[in-house]
């Protein structure tokens, strides 16, 4: 019993080796004096002074987070309307739009860039930072309907019914009431809408334009010539951008496992 439990704890550690030693290799070397990448040189933080003289690398983190706060916006906005519309009765119609709002899940991230492509082109839309935001907006709408969706299908109908009842009007009763109690779930959506989109490769290289570089299709285009010391700096900044929003979307995702039956009583 204790063999296989040892045994088990070095699996799990190798696991762990396997998938973040990498990554902590990367943070490890940004702080390195050495501009040889696989020399240690001793400690420093002069590649994060480098990294903001960078134009181009100050450039495209500057595109990516723009598109990653509008169209995280637009994402939650849309995906709570259609967890709204989702957790209302509706038949065969509500089937098919729970469909077509979760088909983004199991697509492979090639097709829906390449038809994301196909419609710009189609549209004689140019592409650039407007069609990165539309298409980051349609690939994480789905996430944040699931998400807030949950969080609604727990909540107390009867509470809405109460408000509309005592005279406020249906509107009135969804911003008052339905609303408050779903806006955990709605930060957790717009949280995690902003990640997939400040961390996503593959659909903004298909959705992008000359006038438009994100952050990870820069970095890719630097490291085909060569892993520079600027780049485990912004590598390092990302990962811990990441790392804030996932960990703030989990903190408020954590409310949602909670009985929400009773909420707005007392």
């Amino acid at each position: 019993m204790r063999a296989g439990a040892t045994f088990d704890r070095l699996a799990l550690a190798a696991g762990f080796a396997f998938l973040y030693g990498p990554i902590l290799l990367v943070v490890l070397y940004s702080f390195n004096e050495s501009r040889l990448v696989t020399v240690w040189a001793g400690f420093s933080t002069r590649w994060y002074g480098e990294l903001w003289r960078n134009a181009q690398l100050m450039e495209a983190a500057r595109v990516s987070l723009v598109a990653a706060l509008a169209s995280a916006t637009l994402a939650t906005a849309l995906g709570t309307l259609a967890a709204l519309a989702l957790t209302r009765p509706g038949g065969a119609v509500r089937g098919l739009l729970a469909a077509m709002i979760y088909a983004p899940l199991v697509l492979p991230e090639v097709i829906l860039g390449l038809a994301f492509l196909l419609l710009f082109v189609a549209l004689g839309i140019e592409r650039g930072l407007l069609t990165i935001i539309l298409a980051h907006a349609t690939f994480t709408m789905c996430f944040v309907t699931v998400i807030v969706k949950t969080r609604l299908a727990r909540l107390d109908r009867s509470l809405e019914e109460a408000a509309i009842d005592l005279g406020a009007t249906p509107g009135r009763a969804l911003l008052k009431v339905t609303l408050p109690l779903a806006a955990p779930a709605i930060m957790a959506g717009f949280l995690l809408a902003f990640t997939l989109s400040l961390d996503d490769f593959v659909i903004a290289s298909f959705a992008s334009g000359p006038g438009a570089t994100t952050l990870p299709m820069r970095i890719y285009s630097q490291v085909r010539l060569g892993v520079t010391p600027e780049v485990n700096a912004i590598s390092t900044l990302l990962l811990a951008a990441v790392g804030l929003a996932l960990l703030a979307a989990a903190a408020l995702g954590a409310g949602l496992g909670a009985p929400a039956r009773n909420e707005g009583r007392g």
